[in-house]
């Protein structure tokens, strides 16, 4: 093997792919941005006096915390990005005082965390369990104000990884002294601009309901390093919203469904029960007639447009409807999102009032400018999971197409009529429930309201088109065994795994052993700040180990390393030193070494970018991702999450992309694409499956219904390995009906392989086998889990006295080592 190339540069300024993807951050920052509100009051004119206030004006959280952060170079804050745009800020002393109070908060909660993390095995958890929150600013003053035109007022929220979010002040509700500010505001009868920065809702009802000065709203989410210019350019109108919700946003959290049985709010985290079942999000607001404060696919705009449906064309399992998109405004270009929702009819199965079934975004269009966009709809988008023949039906009856610009704006363009049932899909039966759940189902009179809504809709005079399902043919289990064909070098490859004992190959089933072991993921030993590596005995048969790194708002790795020129090693740095940019340990500086820079961009966060609506741009960043892998070596990026937004309490929501699973899916493909089209670079799709909150993330068991684990759950991960052939999976934590994920021979062979057709390799989640309840090592190779990460001695000796007790066999060991090498084979590199 020739010598480890270190990752990194030795120059410390920029370089031309920083720049070069610092604009792509800033251009999909500002596509991400959805404008809520707009009172006449946007866009701002240059030369508006406006008094910046909130904890993030100047202090902007670009993204969440935990392995979903980037250690970039620099982030522009909403302050300097509004400064730099020639935008007069009268709030100076505001902003200075809460600075001061900000960074003297910053040092006593470094030091409560050092001095925690004394009294855990894992740095971590002391960090996870005491996360960052923003001090309270002092109370908004007339001199902050009286000079200004307008107030830009910022509610910022940090949530990440190993806590969930709190049903209190301060987090899903605006603290008492944003209260207090936004009333005096309003006395002052000053015009608010609000700007969320937050990883998920907060709860706006009360003071939007009792106050009339809040003119604009706009929802930033978090995003990354170029926030502040990107906002600086929508509120200037520079660039025009066109950033979509992809997620509801309810009046009160009280209205979300099995809302106070979430989480901690129960006082039972062994347990998490899906009482909702099929109905998340919009699916539940819509069919039980609940209000909603912004409902999904809501997001305004500068200018106005126009939408035609102008045919719909029945294929072989699809429908293409070709939709007429107008951008009737007279100033400002702008771009829209053409959202296609169909209508469910109440036969058989209950069933949710709409779902999402295809999206389609136009190019830039000037005033006055026409596109045509095809939108397809899958056939699977108008099917249901019937649990008692575990089947994948399309019920006869009348579908509406409804097409608009957000979940309630559509028009009823045309009427589907499917004569027969139609089975889609045999599937087998999984992940059983181990006690009964009681679920949320339509009333007699709600249902019968449903079906009156349907019948009433679907008498419009618009055009009828009769729909003849296709039956999916039944994909088979691919887990690398056909040799037929291989190359030379695929043969090597082959004849490597042959020539071993079995015994040979199980430290293939955990990843590369590193004393630097952490939950969060920074095991790698080759780059440093990776999550870790898989096993590297098989290096000297010219069959590399891959290098893994986290995301999803960009690559997680160390800001810079050291590299001892004697002899030719790394200054190792713990788990601490990879988190908020070294700010817990910093490192220090050793004479006689040489220094590498890793800068890695750190973009918007999930739900930003998936709130471009924007498969196109999707990709783009997707392709920007692997020029960053290439740079630095790494083979695997662990992202995207793709769990659906349950309940906004969530602390991980940020890192994904919706509560609607064809949207997760199909951004998720879209990025799959961008990423494995460079040679040498591949995705892990996490977590699979059910990883809806962090509270005992480790330990939770998720009770959920076939139906809703199928529907909602599962859908947006089948979607993302059909379109996007993804090369690894990553089971969650959790457990699913009893059963660890890791665990769970349902989930990574049945579903995975043998029903979606999955080729690549399946890793667990980093130490799912550490804790004593935790996932078992042997189980995880006896249920398809090939590779367990980041490896400990333990998951070697459990592994081996499973096999010599013959509690796991031959063939099963050498699947998920044949599974393994064949993902190495597929992104094997000559760089490094």
């Amino acid at each position: 093997m020739k010598k480890w190339i270190y990752s990194g540069t030795r120059e410390e300024q920029p370089s031309e792919r920083e720049l070069m993807h610092g604009k792509l951050a800033k251009k999909a920052a500002s596509e991400g941005i959805v404008l809520l509100k707009n009172e006449g009051i946007l866009p701002l004119k240059k030369d508006t006096a406006a008094a910046l206030l909130g904890y993030g004006a100047e202090k902007t959280v670009k993204g969440g915390i935990g392995s979903g952060d980037v250690n970039n170079r620099k982030n522009i804050s909403i302050y300097q990005g509004l400064k730099e745009a020639g935008v007069k800020i009268v709030s100076e002393d505001w902003i200075s005082d809460y600075h001061n109070r900000y960074e003297q908060a910053r040092e006593v909660w470094k030091e409560k965390v050092l001095e925690e993390a004394k009294k855990v095995d894992n740095p971590f958890d002391a960090y996870a369990e005491n996360p960052f929150a923003m001090p309270l600013g002092r109370k908004v003053a007339e001199e902050d104000i009286c000079e200004a035109d307008v107030v830009i007022y910022v509610i910022s929220r940090i949530s990440g990884e190993g806590k969930d979010r709190r049903k209190v002040k301060g987090d899903y509700y605006l603290s008492e002294r944003e209260e207090e500010d936004l009333r005096y505001l309003a006395e002052m009868n000053k015009p608010v601009i609000l700007i969320l920065n937050a990883g998920g809702p907060v709860e706006l009802t009360d003071i939007l309901e009792q106050t009339d000065n809040i003119k604009g709203i706009l929802n930033i989410s978090q995003l990354g390093q170029e926030g502040g210019d990107a906002l600086a350019d929508v509120l200037l109108g520079k660039e025009v919203p066109g950033g979509k919700l992809t997620t509801t946003w309810a009046r009160r959290y009280e209205d979300y469904p099995a809302s106070e049985e979430y989480g901690y709010l129960n006082g039972n985290l062994e347990k998490e029960k899906y009482k909702e079942g099929i109905y998340v999000g919009y699916r539940y607001f819509d069919s039980f007639d609940k209000k909603v404060m912004f409902p999904f696919g809501f997001g305004l705009s500068y200018t106005t447009f126009e939408m035609k449906c102008c045919s719909i064309n029945m294929e072989e399992s699809k429908i293409r409807a070709e939709v007429q998109v107008t951008n009737t405004g007279n100033e400002y270009a702008g771009k829209e999102v053409v959202q296609i929702y169909v209508t469910l009819p109440q036969t058989e199965l209950e069933k949710e009032y709409k779902r999402l079934a295809g999206f389609a975004k136009t190019r830039l269009l000037k005033p006055g400018e026409t596109q045509t966009l095809t939108v397809e709809i899958p056939q699977k988008q108008l099917a249901s999971f019937n649990e008692e023949t575990h089947t994948w039906i399309v019920e006869k009856g009348k579908y509406g197409i409804l097409i608009g610009n957000s979940s309630d704006k559509l028009k009823l363009e045309a009427v589907l009529v499917v004569s027969d049932d139609t089975v889609l899909e045999q599937m087998d039966k999984i992940c059983p429930l181990q006690e009964e759940l009681e679920q949320i189902y339509l009333t007699k009179e709600l249902k019968e309201k449903s079906v009156q809504r349907q019948e009433k809709l679907i008498t419009a005079q618009v055009p009828e088109y009769y729909f003849k399902p296709a039956m999916i043919p039944a994909k088979s289990e691919n887990a690398g065994k056909n040799q037929e064909n291989l190359t030379e070098e695929e043969k090597r490859f082959v004849s490597v795994l042959e020539d071993r004992t079995t015994e040979e190959l199980i430290p293939l089933l955990y990843g590369k052993i590193s004393e630097n072991i952490s939950t969060l993921g920074a095991a790698g030993i080759r780059v440093p700040g990776s999550a870790g590596e898989t096993c590297g005995t098989l290096e000297e048969y010219g069959i590399p180990s891959l290098v893994m790194a986290d995301g999803p708002a960009g690559i997680r790795l160390r800001q810079w390393y050291e590299v001892d020129k004697e002899t030719d090693s790394i200054y190792e740095m713990g788990v601490l030193g990879s988190l908020e940019n070294g700010i817990l340990e910093p490192g220090v500086h050793h004479e006689n070494a040489d220094t590498y820079y890793q800068y890695c961009t750190a973009f918007p966060v999930g739900t930003a970018l998936a709130q471009t609506w924007d498969t196109d741009l999707m990709t783009e960043f997707g392709k920007a991702i692997a020029e960053e892998m290439e740079e630095f070596h790494v083979n695997l990026w662990l992202a995207p999450g793709m769990n659906i937004h349950r309940n906004p309490l969530c602390g991980r929501n940020y890192e994904y992309y919706s509560e609607d699973p064809y949207l997760s899916g199909m951004l998720a493909a879209a990025v799959i694409r961008g990423v494995q089209s460079k040679s040498g670079c591949g995705v892990t799709i996490k977590h699979f499956a059910c990883n809806n909150q962090e509270d005992n993330r480790m330990g939770v068991d998720s009770c959920v219904s076939e139906r809703a684990l199928r529907e909602i759950y599962l859908r947006g991960f089948e979607i993302a390995v059909k379109e996007g052939n993804p090369v690894s999976i990553m089971t969650s934590y959790n457990l699913i009906n009893g059963i660890h994920a890791a665990n769970s021979k349902d989930l990574c062979m049945t579903v995975a392989r043998k029903e979606w057709g999955f080729d690549g390799a399946i890793m667990s989640d980093w130490n799912t086998t550490v804790p004593e309840d935790g996932s078992v090592p042997w189980k995880c190779v006896a249920a398809g889990n090939d590779i367990i990460m980041p490896g400990n001695p333990d998951d070697d000796k459990n592994i081996r006295q499973a096999y010599k007790e013959g509690k796991l066999t031959e063939e099963e060991i050498r699947n998920c080592a044949g599974h393994l090498v064949s993902m190495i084979r597929r992104l094997e590199r000559t760089d490094c």
